[in-house]
């Protein structure tokens, strides 16, 4: 099937009678094959929520932990709402996207003072940090309403089950395929809670992004017409992604051997406690509020990092190491050179000095691992000498 029939006029059409007949065999598929995870055992919407919000572009894998422990913290809306936010970013961390974790939040101050969640996909729309995709996927799995819930996997596999060469990343293709899917013809509401979980499901299993699909065990081989028409390794059709920005960064890992007129931070007060310097982010832009190491843009020399140093107030006492690291972002890549320094001297007031346990439980973010864990080994071996 050519581009151009897709692209013709008649793509909505075209769509919908490729995806009339897939319900009955992807449901006994999916009743037979689904990954059993905790999320599909309940219909309570602040349970679903919780997964969808955490398995936006996060592995399932990586988010059965949290999502365990999280609920453990949290066990509903209103334990979520009161919470300090601190305590979510901590737990949280590691998951990234941590603007995700903070409209959590939001959202659930606004149902904890509606004092209840919303049933219906409108108000669910509502939410801060619910859109399209997740107002759908919980209206769906929690009130069997039919709505369909058009994720990447979902995109992909009607993609190939109608050889359509449409672009995906366009909203309008996504509109497209939602109206095509058969969603509306399910015969009963526990068919309706399950129904985008299948197309996802086969989309993460079956019908994969990265290397061939597993034609032979798809329950809708038959009906593809990507593989009929051998185009299944050219679908789904996706734009050009732009380049990421890059941008250099100088990290400081300062440590120090704090006399007890500096430990600001310290809830015993003994003297003599070997801590690392991090500070606060701006409340706004990329990591906001989270905590990092102090760190200056630029790839700088020794020297301008020693005069930055002794502008904070500080001595330098030794020059221990130097520690690349890369991380990367959705639209930015960081290429970061670190230093760690022992220094002594006050410094800023927007320096907390942090012990092993600190640097644990604080909300740093995954970007600066690499050189939190080298913080964590100074601090255990100057412990144990």
């Amino acid at each position: 099937m050519k581009i151009e029939n897709c692209q013709a006029g008649s793509e909505a059409a075209r769509v919908k009678d490729a995806l009339k007949k897939i319900a009955a065999p992807l449901l006994n598929w999916y009743q037979s094959n689904a990954r059993d995870l905790p999320w599909r055992h309940t219909r309570d919407p602040y349970r679903i929520w919780i997964s969808e919000i955490m398995l936006q572009q996060t592995r399932v894998s990586a988010v059965l932990d949290y999502y365990r422990r999280f609920l453990e913290k949290f066990p509903d809306v209103y334990a979520l709402a009161a919470a300090p936010e601190e305590d979510l970013l901590s737990l949280w961390q590691g998951l990234g996207y941590y603007s995700r974790a903070r409209n959590l939040q939001r959202a659930a101050r606004q149902i904890a003072a509606l004092g209840a969640f919303p049933d219906n996909y409108p108000d669910l729309l509502k939410l801060p940090g619910v859109g399209d995709y997740t107002a759908a996927a919980i209206a769906s799995a929690a009130f069997a309403l039919p709505y369909p819930a058009i994720d990447g996997n979902a995109l992909r596999v009607i993609a190939r089950l109608a050889d359509c060469h449409l672009n995906i990343s366009a909203p309008e293709t996504k509109k497209i395929f939602g109206a095509a899917l058969p969603v509306n013809l399910l015969q009963s509401k526990s068919e309706i809670r399950i129904f985008n979980q299948s197309v996802m499901e086969l989309g993460a299993v079956i019908c994969v992004p990265n290397g061939p699909p597993h034609c032979d065990t798809c329950p809708l081989s038959a009906q593809c017409l990507a593989r009929q028409n051998h185009t299944i390794e050219i679908l789904p059709v996706k734009a050009a992604k732009k380049a990421r920005r890059v941008e250099h960064h100088t990290i400081l890992i300062l440590s120090r051997f704090d006399p007890a007129e500096y430990q600001t931070d310290s809830p015993t007060g003994d003297p003599g406690a070997y801590r690392v310097a991090a500070r606060k982010r701006p409340e706004s832009g990329l990591l906001a509020n989270l905590w990092e190491f102090p760190n200056l843009p630029g790839e700088l020399s020794e020297t301008e990092i020693a005069a930055q140093i002794h502008d904070w107030n500080f001595n330098i006492l030794h020059w221990h190491q130097k520690i690349s690291a890369k991380h990367i972002f959705t639209h930015i890549e960081w290429h970061m050179t670190g230093y760690f320094l022992t220094v002594s001297g006050p410094g800023p007031d927007s320096f907390h000095w942090l012990d092993a346990a600190k640097l644990t439980d604080y909300a740093i973010p995954s970007a600066f691992a690499k050189f939190r864990q080298i913080a964590l080994e100074r601090i255990t071996e100057h412990e144990s000498s």
